[in-house]
């Protein structure tokens, strides 16, 4: 049997989808913290088992009878989040499952200046530590964040971020076809190739892509952290999720986020997903 964790969340559902176009449903099980909200999985013939990182005695029935384990990365960040793992990885070893594989990121390095990417370094280690085969999915940094990023520069036609460098941004749909056919076909062991967009671009790039697609040219501003963080504490966002995405500036300037890789569309057996079709789709009202 194959459990998924976070088969609530966007990209666990995704991989649950694909795995059941993939195997019958009753080789699939999920571990998630609330059941009724897998319900709908439950009436496909999916095992259903409520299972929780942060109360390890519930991931022993959650994962039973595993024979491999996909751990969807905890939300939280820190030592909490990569304990969670811990947690989830001692479990899925108890249960004697016999491979693990965790989502975790192209830019996984115990140095990032971005807090998620040196949580998955950290969890790699666990990982590389539990005796158990292990793989360590090094997804892409996920395309739906780029919006965010530009939050109103359509309309302003100015993109204020601070400097940064090319991403090879990655839709978690892609992701997760690629995911399903791991676990279906065969892992290898340790941390995969990075499992990408098809191409690495910068702001100055996606500011470029943005005035294509809507007509009304976006210029590109570097600006300086401290100004960006006021933006953000401006606009709602809470201090730690600020400090999270400031942390993504550094990184990607030093090219954690690139270059871009051929393994996840060989492994979709399509063309993955380029950021041009993501900023359609998203200002698609802007440009109706």
């Amino acid at each position: 049997m194959i459990v998924v964790t976070g088969a609530t969340g966007v990209l666990g559902r995704l991989v649950v989808d694909r795995l059941l176009e993939l195997v019958p449903a009753a080789e699939v099980g999920v571990s998630v913290r609330d059941t009724a909200r897998a319900q709908d999985l439950a009436d496909r013939g999916v095992r259903v088992r409520q299972g929780d990182f942060t109360a390890p005695d519930t991931l022993a029935d959650a994962f039973a009878g595993a024979e491999q384990v996909l751990v969807v990365s905890a939300n939280t960040l820190g030592p909490d989040g990569v304990a969670q793992h811990r947690a989830a990885i001692d479990a899925a070893v108890a249960a004697g499952a016999r491979r693990v594989l965790y989502t975790a990121h192209q830019g996984a390095r115990v140095d990032s200046p971005f807090a998620a990417a040196a949580d998955h370094a950290a969890t790699e280690e666990i990982l590389a530590a539990a005796g158990i085969a292990w793989t360590s999915l090094r997804n892409g940094f996920y395309a739906n964040t780029v919006p965010m990023f530009l939050a109103d520069a359509a309309t302003t036609g100015e993109l204020r971020l601070p400097d940064d460098g090319p991403v090879a941004w990655t839709t978690r749909e892609d992701l997760a076809t690629a995911t399903a056919r791991l676990l279906v076909d065969g892992a290898p062991d340790g941390p995969t190739a990075p499992l990408t967009g098809p191409e690495a671009v910068d702001f100055e790039q996606v500011a470029t892509l943005v005035g294509d697609l809507t007509g009304r040219p976006v210029r590109r501003v570097v600006v300086e952290p401290a100004e960006y963080r006021e933006t953000l504490l401006g606009r709602g966002v809470p201090a730690p999720a600020a400090d999270l995405l400031l942390g993504f500036f550094p990184a990607a300037a030093r090219g954690d986020f690139a270059p871009a890789d051929p393994t996840l569309a060989e492994l979709a057996g399509r063309p993955a997903t380029p950021i041009a079709d993501v900023l359609r789709a998203s200002l698609a009202p802007a440009t109706s």
